[in-house]
């Protein structure tokens, strides 16, 4: 499972849960940027960068590592990067590293040169196993935390979340983000089973319900409109099938999203020339 990129796709759709994380509040995500930077000697890179606004110089910068397989060279890479970023951009804060660690078995020795920058209040070292306590009160690192969960409760978790969300959370776009997050991760976890298997695990019914589906249907719509049909829903329905094949959904996910028979999909599906 590529559980880095799945981290920093978290922290750029949910900026809140890296401060909830960090036991800060969550509204401090709102004075900052997620961002991934080249730096430009090395090949170095930066893939998880919080930048406040250059107008409020008492906001730190945060350098943000995702770190799940053990690397005796990690800590000397991670701040070779930190100071060749201070290098060359010269930013005007002051800045903190955010090393998150699946467990501590994981962590390489700390090296004896950045002993003293690895004790201080600059470097925070999060172990995912470790903060149940922290998991009770917050649905973001809950969802964090089921990153690493076994594939022999991972289930009954996503559950426990998905059930929170739906009581926590009032927006019904976000609620939906996060319900869509929460089975993205399953879906990394069980690699064997199809997104319609999983869905069906977690007693949920998302693909009605994303954007992708809505604008592909909108997308129908609007054909069997300029088409003049007088069955517009039906030609709504066939309009979309495309675009959802597309995107990666199988026939069968198809027609169960659109409520069509399978073999009307497949009649629907564009003739190769």
């Amino acid at each position: 499972m590529k559980t880095d990129t799945l981290f920093y796709r978290l922290f750029q759709e949910f900026p809140s849960i890296f401060f909830e994380l960090i036991s800060q509040p969550a509204t401090q995500a709102d004075a900052y940027q997620f961002t991934s930077i080249e730096l430009k000697q090395l090949a170095f890179r930066l893939d998880g960068l919080f930048l406040p606004p250059s107008n409020q110089p008492n906001l730190p910068i945060y350098f943000v590592e995702v770190q799940f397989q053990k690397d005796e060279g990690f800590y000397y890479r991670l701040f070779a990067e930190i100071f060749l970023y201070i290098y060359q951009y010269k930013p005007i804060q002051n800045w903190r590293a955010v090393v998150v660690y699946p467990r501590r078995s994981v962590e390489a020795q700390q090296p004896i040169q950045y002993q003293l920058l690895l004790a201080s209040n600059q470097v925070q070292i999060l172990y995912l196993d470790e903060l149940e306590e922290l998991a009770e009160n917050s649905l973001g690192v809950g969802i964090v935390q089921l990153v690493v969960e076994s594939q022999q409760t991972a289930t009954q978790k996503a559950k426990q979340l998905i059930s929170q969300t739906r009581q926590q959370v009032a927006d019904a776009q976000t609620q939906q983000q996060i319900l869509e997050f929460i089975e993205t991760i399953v879906i990394y976890k069980f690699p064997h089973l199809s997104r319609q298997e999983v869905e069906a695990m977690l007693g949920l019914d998302l693909i009605r319900n994303t954007r992708v589906y809505q604008e592909a249907f909108a997308e129908g719509e609007q054909q069997g409109r300029l088409a003049g049909e007088q069955q517009g829903g039906f030609v709504a329905k066939l309009a979309a099938v495309p675009r959802l094949l597309e995107l990666g959904l199988s026939v069968e996910q198809v027609a169960q999203a659109l409520e069509l028979d399978v073999e009307t999909v497949k009649q629907a599906v564009p003739k190769q020339p």
